[in-house]
């Protein structure tokens, strides 16, 4: 093999003409080897890899982008406030995982964060525009608009969670709420508690319905009743903090509470500290989503639901590139299952 003369002199990077000369064959060929074409014989595919090997040659990608009409970027779409994507150690999991798995696939990772009608009406702009080969796009709040719009795009989209519209047709990774908040609570009960409330998360997201329903189903109360032991807050250790002071000033004899994530399970703690309340002697606290960051570095560590939100970003990303590779992928909602973490609290 030669060094094209343009290399020789220090002319540039490598270009596709140079691997062609160096390999012997056409620049037709060697655009075919780089783009996967069938059409190439296995020596011929082998001398190209080889020059390309030899030379540093890194493929240009908007020339790339003309041959496969592919972007090799994907867009995980959050509808979620800035401060909650970055504050929040589920959402800087999502995001961390889906960079990982796709840099691993020579992806680009595109992150849209949109709240209200402007920055929806930017994303859907930028989606449609074929700026991206797919989308990821966690399950949103209630009466938000986006995933319908997002679904009819001409792009594959694989959802996170529950939607609050119809399924049929779309692909979904979702984890096992209902179940994992019947396992924590059927752990109260079994450790002997008999007045076991929920801190439970606001009512306009499916996995705080979810959690919910897997207390409910476990207690097995009347409405009225299961009304007298829940508290609904935010996702945030303020909005367990308020919760609990409600629980305390309502329910006197109070001996356990199922709080439907760990930050408000840790914002239980602190206020039921400053009550003077023993845990778990006299209230048991279990969280949901076992946080590195937040469970087991409580006061005292929390006893918890370990959901897998690496997992299900990594099967997100998984299908939807097989769906952008056009395999044919059956639709539906795929469910990964939680598992109990006892700790000090429980």
């Amino acid at each position: 093999m030669k060094t094209p003369p343009a290399l020789a002199h220090g002319l540039g990077r490598p270009t596709l003409e140079d691997v062609a000369a160096v390999a012997g064959v056409s620049r037709a060929t060697v655009s075919r080897v780089i783009n996967d074409s069938p059409r190439v014989s296995p020596e011929a595919r082998e001398a190209v890899h080889n020059a390309v090997r030899q030379l540093g040659y890194v493929p240009n990608k908007a020339a790339r982008t003309l041959v496969t009409r592919r972007t090799e970027a994907i867009a995980l779409v959050l509808s979620e406030a800035e401060n909650k994507v970055f504050d929040d150690p589920h959402f800087s999991t999502v995001v961390r995982t889906a960079t990982e798995e796709l840099s691993t696939m020579d992806t680009q990772m595109v992150l849209m964060l949109t709240q209200d009608e402007t920055t929806h009406a930017r994303v859907l702009r930028f989606l449609g525009a074929g700026h991206v080969d797919g989308a990821l796009l966690l399950a949103p709040h209630k009466r938000d608009p986006l995933p319908e719009a997002v679904a009819g795009l001409p792009i594959p989209v694989v959802f996170g969670g529950k939607l609050w519209m119809p399924e049929d047709g779309l692909h979904l990774v979702d984890n096992d709420n209902v179940g994992g908040a019947r396992m924590a609570t059927e752990h109260l009960l079994g450790l002997g508690r008999r007045t076991v409330a929920t801190i439970t998360g606001p009512s306009d997201e499916k996995a705080a319905l979810d959690r919910l329903t897997g207390w409910q189903q476990a207690m097995g109360v009347s409405q009225e009743r299961a009304a007298q032991l829940t508290a609904c807050g935010e996702f945030t250790r303020q909005g367990g903090e308020q919760a609990m002071r409600e629980l305390l000033e309502r329910l006197p004899e109070l001996d356990a509470v199922f709080a439907a994530n760990d930050l408000m399970a840790d914002g239980a703690l602190r206020v039921l500290r400053a009550a003077g309340k023993r845990v778990p002697e006299d209230i048991a606290v279990i969280g949901f989503d076992d946080q590195p960051a937040v469970a087991p570095l409580s006061d005292p560590p929390l006893t918890t639901i370990r959901q897998h939100p690496a997992e299900q970003m990594r099967r997100m990303v998984r299908t939807l590139l097989r769906l952008v590779a056009g395999e044919e992928v059956e639709p539906g909602r795929e469910v990964l299952p939680t598992e109990l973490i006892r700790r000090a609290s429980a």
